[in-house]
């Protein structure tokens, strides 16, 4: 559904009134287009040490103008280095499209190691923040923080997520703040890490705000252009997908629709299921993407197996699942009965468990399987009238993150998003005012796109993403409820 307000006050006299008036001003945010610019200007590394000069080689190789910032005290004093150095232009393909604005500012603080250490890099970051092009990103690389470490490093690297989480709700026009979280003796080079941040720099990312994502393993592959160790011959950034065959639930309409789209534009051979009702819909989908449609009620203890069947016949193989098929039931908890309560559960959770268990056991599968999992904000944050529904999504968190282990052996993984406010058909049923309040309340102050899920489940099922099981990668341009 069309955003109206958004495209209002996003030109001409209805941005200046909005201006006048303090109302919010949403903007048109920069999604993924092939063959665009990475980035709408230069990128920004603040940071020293091997962590920066990988990043800053990293940049250059995807034809990034690359700037430096040391980011730290003059003489030990308590005044930040803001002394910004550019790096060698690469020669050739894209151009910067804005100027002397950055198109991002990356934070290298892998190095961290008390809380003091914050101060300068971040206030150097602060400074750089005015030359922030429109629809820029921040991007922080840091360590996860675990009991393992002491007092002071812990508190150093959980501060990043603070700092990030905050900035993330300060910046405008577009921009975005997120972050990468490097597990011990993972590089800041590893494929998965630098995945990531394409991904975090890129359109992609275009509603994914103040969200991190843990790289927990050095494995993963980047595409044979990426110039780069670990790559996977046959795939390009812009099809990474290529080869792999992917099964999408729910594929019929909206963000199941928008997700079969997006993995066949990246390469994908896809399969889309939905239940028969929906047959002639589903038809239009896969016809549309050149895969084969499944018409097939999830719920059923054979769909498992017939999934497996129609991939390994009709195609060769199965590569990729994504668990997008779901419904709801609403109503209070002092209202709800049965039928509503266990058709939820059904479809939602329990059908993904029985369909995953199906396919581990068959024995078929080949290495480097991805499931990813339409999880939601509300199954982390809850929502009133929705106590199945969030029973269910909070299920789903809970079992990629269990799964996640039992495909580490494989190199498999496992993964969720969770979408806030998506412009649905769904949400479009939503009463106005309600509708209203709910677009607005999140730092982008506008609702998502059903191919913003899309963008990051595709990244999520990519081999680039290899290194990163059990997130839960939230698509809700950091919803104020629950962050």
């Amino acid at each position: 559904m069309a955003d109206k307000y958004t495209e209002f006050v996003s030109r001409g006299w209805g941005r200046d009134l909005a201006k006048r008036l303090g109302l919010p001003q949403p903007v048109a945010l920069r999604r993924y287009e092939p063959g665009a610019p990475l980035t709408p200007g230069p990128v920004l590394i603040i940071g020293t040490g091997q962590a920066a000069d990988a990043l800053e080689t990293a940049l250059k190789g995807w034809d990034i103008e690359v700037r430096r910032a040391s980011g730290e005290a003059h003489d030990g004093g308590d005044s930040p280095s803001s002394s910004i150095s550019p790096s060698t232009a690469p020669t050739g393909g894209a151009r910067p499209t804005t100027g002397g604005r950055l198109g991002a500012i990356v934070l290298a603080l892998d190095g961290i190691e008390r809380p003091e250490d914050l101060s300068a890099p971040v206030l150097t970051a602060g400074k750089a923040l005015r030359s922030l092009a429109p629809s820029g990103r921040v991007v922080t690389v840091s360590r996860r923080s675990s009991t393992q470490d002491g007092p002071a490093l812990a508190a150093a690297r959980a501060g990043v997520e603070g700092i990030l989480r905050s900035l993330a709700k300060e910046l405008r026009s577009g921009a975005t703040g997120n972050g990468i979280l490097l597990a011990e003796g993972v590089p800041a080079d590893a494929p998965s890490a630098l995945g990531a941040l394409r991904f975090l720099l890129s359109g992609r990312s275009a509603f994914v705000d103040g969200q991190f994502l843990t790289v927990g393993t050095a494995k993963g592959g980047l595409p044979a252009d990426g110039a780069l160790p670990g790559e996977v011959m046959g795939a390009s950034w812009d099809r990474p997908l290529a080869g792999k065959v992917a099964v999408v639930t729910g594929a019929a309409r909206g963000i199941g629709a928008a997700i079969a789209r997006t993995l066949a534009r990246d390469g994908a051979t896809v399969v889309g299921v939905d239940v028969p009702a929906a047959g002639d819909a589903l038809a239009k989908v896969v016809n549309e993407v050149r895969g084969t449609a499944l018409q097939l009620d999830i719920t059923k203890p054979e769909a498992g197996e017939r999934i497996l069947e129609h991939a390994l016949h009709r195609h060769g193989g199965l590569d990729i699942l994504v668990h997008n098929a779901g419904i709801t039931r609403d109503k209070l908890l002092a209202n709800m009965d049965a039928a509503k309560w266990d058709s939820v559960i059904a479809v939602n959770i329990a059908s993904q468990l029985r369909i995953n268990e199906a396919l581990l056991a068959s024995g078929r599968l080949g290495e480097g399987f991805r499931i990813v999992s339409v999880a939601s904000t509300s199954g982390i944050a809850g929502n009133r009238g929705q106590t199945n529904y969030a029973a269910s999504k909070a299920g789903v968190v809970g079992m990629v993150r269990s799964t996640a282990a039992r495909l580490a052996a494989t190199g498999g993984t496992a993964n969720a998003v969770a979408p806030g406010f998506i412009e649905t058909e769904m949400t479009a049923r939503i009463p106005f005012a309600t509708r209203e309040v709910a677009r607005r309340l999140n730092s982008l102050q506008q609702g998502g796109q059903p191919v913003d899920v899309a963008e990051a489940i595709a990244f999520l099922a990519s081999d680039a993403a290899g290194g990163i099981s059990g997130n839960v990668l939230r698509v809700c341009g950091q919803n104020m409820v629950g962050q």
